[in-house]
């Protein structure tokens, strides 16, 4: 089989899309493959909380937050730290992203019909320093239908296009090979795969029915090495964080195999940073699993305490949604394989959120009705509540002792009572006037101070050990228990500000670009060492317009 486009798309996941819509508005014939079923239109940004980072906007300066540019490059480059030769395109984007975020970025997806939950969240809270890491204001913006209503406006345009024959949309094509010659990038070749009837993120089969070839120039969009435990371990920073587990959770469907920028790379594209990743410490075992190893994230507010395996209090600023990278460096450095929330059901029915669109039935469904009733009600919200009861690593029990013997229970290592009990009392006694030297007790203060965490996600500061704040709740998170949650890589292949890859030499190779995840969300890795959150979907989203407009 062999066709012919001006454009062939690797990927039908978001930046993929947004690439598409923007080739189809230039009139190019553009041909879109995927190795998944048309089920899994949309990649795994459907499977998102859809957290956008945005700068100074209407729902920002509503929620009292002043924000701005200059603010925004010191808070990610603090976090970026880039230090390294080829950090200068991921540099660039980083720079162009900033300014597509404070600019265009909000009325240009309005225009396109996005919308906003009007409280903005505050993700990634810092490292304590105001050049170092994290967001020094909430700047994390929950689409309105989660990641299905980021992926509508690029599904809908594209689905029309092809209804119109103006992009043809090829599922079950996997591609194993870059085609071309001195000259450039000229096509691609790979295997069909047979068909497969799976619900979305459900492993498909692998088998191969026939090959095609395709020509044209190639854009890049295939995502990260998330689903790949191999690629993960064989590209893991063990200098920074230790040897890799044996088993990993994922919070990745299995299809995010990373394969194709080893392909991009034997055609002589060059990969970057490839040993920056972004992994999660607050994972739990997901009780109905839609992928293999299927791994959920809680999204915590700033007030559970947080225990490293054998029962220490975690220091600053290793605190719940503060700095997740220095998180993850203290517990693997401790060659942990777990940490533990201990909590109260009063603070988990304020602050607890699980990421994912599947997790959130009432932002995904734009349900306002769900929304008050599963946010502002008795209870957690509904899915909180099913993995309090199902969930094999929650703990839940009226006093200390009993909750102590639950951990015991679930542990590889055993806790000591007395331990536990003295750090909780210290945190506890540090409650009976407004002044403290608890960094946490100080934070979750200031949290209350803005009206966002004060409404929906910081509970009222309690004592632990309260009876009337109660039951108590253990969470056991898994980083390292023969587990990690593996979830975007932070490097990938290194492109210039258009989208289009360079080579070992430097130079540009005509006929190849790369966007989204497989470039590092932009440039190879645009987020240098750590993360700010809302910037993986908005780097598909800029990424894979500029590749659109370019290629």
């Amino acid at each position: 089989m062999s066709d012919r486009a001006d454009v062939v798309i690797i990927g039908a996941g978001l930046s993929g899309l947004v690439a598409a819509c923007e080739l189809i508005e230039r009139g190019k014939r553009v041909i879109l493959v995927d190795q998944e079923p048309r089920a899994s239109l949309g990649g795994q940004a459907f499977w998102s909380l859809g957290g956008l980072f945005m700068i100074d906007t209407p729902e920002q300066r509503r929620m009292r937050i002043r924000d701005s540019v200059d603010l925004a490059r010191q808070d990610w480059l603090g976090a970026a730290a880039f230090d390294r030769p080829e950090d200068f395109w991921p540099r660039a984007w980083a720079e162009a992203y900033l300014n597509f975020a404070a600019g265009e970025m909000r009325s240009w997806l309005h225009g396109l019909g996005m919308r906003w939950f009007p409280v903005v969240g505050w993700a990634e809270r810092g490292g304590g320093l105001a050049d170092g890491h994290g967001n020094s204001v909430p700047r994390f913006h929950v689409t309105w239908g989660t990641g299905p209503g980021v992926l509508d406006p690029f599904v809908k345009r594209v689905v029309a296009a092809e209804r119109e024959g103006k992009v043809e949309l090829l599922f079950r094509r996997r591609v194993t090979r870059l085609i071309g010659d001195d000259k450039g990038i000229t096509g691609v070749e790979g295997e069909i795969l047979a068909e497969d009837n799976i619900r979305r993120g459900q492993r498909s089969n692998r088998d191969v029915v026939g090959d095609f070839r395709i020509e044209g120039a190639v854009i890049v969009a295939s995502g990260g090495i998330g689903g790949n435990q191999e690629l993960v371990r064989r590209v893991w920073p063990v200098e920074r964080l230790g040897s890799p587990p044996a088993r990993m959770l994922s919070g990745v469907p299995h299809h995010v195999d990373g394969l194709m920028i080893g392909h991009a790379e034997a055609a002589g594209a060059r990969p970057i940073n490839g040993d920056r990743m972004w992994h999660y410490t607050e994972g739990i075992e997901n009780w109905d699993p839609i992928w293999p190893n299927h791994g959920i994230r809680i999204l915590p507010g700033p007030s559970s305490l947080w225990f490293d395996a054998d029962g220490n209090r975690m220091p600053a600023p290793c605190l719940p949604g503060f700095d997740g990278l220095a998180t993850l460096q203290h517990i693997c450095k401790l060659g942990h394989s777990y940490s533990w929330f201990v909590t109260t059901q009063k603070i988990v029915k304020k602050e607890f959120a699980l990421s994912g669109s599947e997790q959130n039935p009432d932002l995904t469904g734009r349900h306002i009705g769900l929304l008050l009733r599963s946010r502002l009600g008795r209870l957690a919200a509904p899915p909180v509540e099913a993995f309090k009861a199902k969930g094999r690593d929650f703990v839940v029990a009226e006093t200390l002792d009993e909750l102590v013997a639950g951990m015991n229970r679930i542990a590889d290592r055993p806790l000591d009572l007395a331990h536990l009990r003295r750090q909780i009392e210290a945190r506890d006694r540090e409650l009976d006037n407004p002044f403290a030297k608890d960094a946490q007790i100080v934070a979750l203060r200031q949290a209350r101070g803005y009206l966002g965490d004060r409404f929906m996600r910081t509970a009222r500061p309690h004592r632990i050990l309260d009876a009337k704040a109660g039951p108590l709740i253990a969470v056991r998170l898994h980083i390292l228990t023969r587990k990690i949650l593996t979830r975007k890589s932070l490097g990938g292949l290194e492109a210039d500000l258009n989208s289009q890859a360079l080579g070992r030499s430097g130079a540009l190779i005509p006929g190849l670009y790369a966007c989204g995840e497989a470039a590092g969300f932009g440039g190879g890795g645009y987020h240098g060492c750590s993360a700010l959150e809302g910037t993986f979907l908005g780097g598909c989203i800029f990424s894979g317009r500029n590749a659109g407009r370019a290629a």
